[in-house]
C-alpha cells in the first residue's frame, strides 16, 4: 500500500468519524434551536447577576489595597452595611503617612479582575476606618466619577 493510499484511507475514516459526531446535532430542529437560545438568554444573565452578587466584604477588604498603594499592609476588614453596596472597614495598621489627616480622603476600589469596582471614604484622621460603596453607589457618593467606574487598573494608584 502506498503512502498516499493510506493517507486517503486515514482521511476518509476521520470523515467518516466527524459525520458520526455531527449527526446528533443535525437533529435539531429550528424550534429546538430557538427555544435553547432563549434558555440561555435567561440563564446567562441570571449567571452573572449571581456572580455579582457574590462580592462580600472579603472581596472588599481585598480591593482597598488594590485600588491604593498608600493602604498596602493595612489588613482591612469589612463588614457589610448593606448587600453588595456599602461596607464598613477597618485597618489593622495606619496607611502610609503620605497625608497627616486621612478624614474624608476618598480612594478607589480594584477588584480581581483589575477594574475599578467602588471606593471608600476614610472616617477617621488617622485613616484607620472607612466607609466603602460598590458600583454606581461609589459614583453617587462621590467618590470616583462615572467614567472610572469599571476602567482597568493594572496596579495600585499611587498619589
Amino acid at each position: 500500500m502506498t503512502q498516499e493510499t493510506m493517507l486517503n484511507r486515514l482521511g476518509e475514516a476521520l470523515e467518516r468519524s466527524a459525520e458520526a459526531d455531527l449527526a446528533p446535532l443535525r437533529r435539531i430542529t429550528g424550534r429546538r434551536l430557538a427555544v435553547g437560545l432563549a434558555v440561555l438568554a435567561v440563564v446567562v444573565p441570571g449567571a452573572a447577576i449571581a456572580v455579582g452578587s457574590l462580592t462580600g466584604a472579603d472581596q472588599v477588604a481585598q480591593s482597598m489595597p488594590a485600588g491604593t498603594l498608600a493602604l498596602a499592609g493595612t489588613e482591612p476588614t469589612c463588614t457589610v452595611v448593606k448587600d453588595n453596596v456599602e461596607f464598613h472597614c477597618v485597618l489593622a495598621h495606619a496607611p502610609a503617612p503620605e497625608i497627616s489627616d486621612w478624614r474624608g480622603t476618598v480612594e478607589p476600589t480594584v477588584d480581581a479582575t483589575k477594574h475599578v469596582n467602588g471606593g471608600c471614604r476614610s472616617l477617621r484622621s488617622d485613616g484607620t476606618e472607612w466607609e466603602c460603596y460598590l458600583g454606581q453607589e461609589a459614583v453617587s457618593q462621590q467618590i470616583i466619577g462615572a467614567g472610572f467606574l469599571g476602567a482597568y487598573a493594572p496596579s495600585p494608584g499611587v498619589g
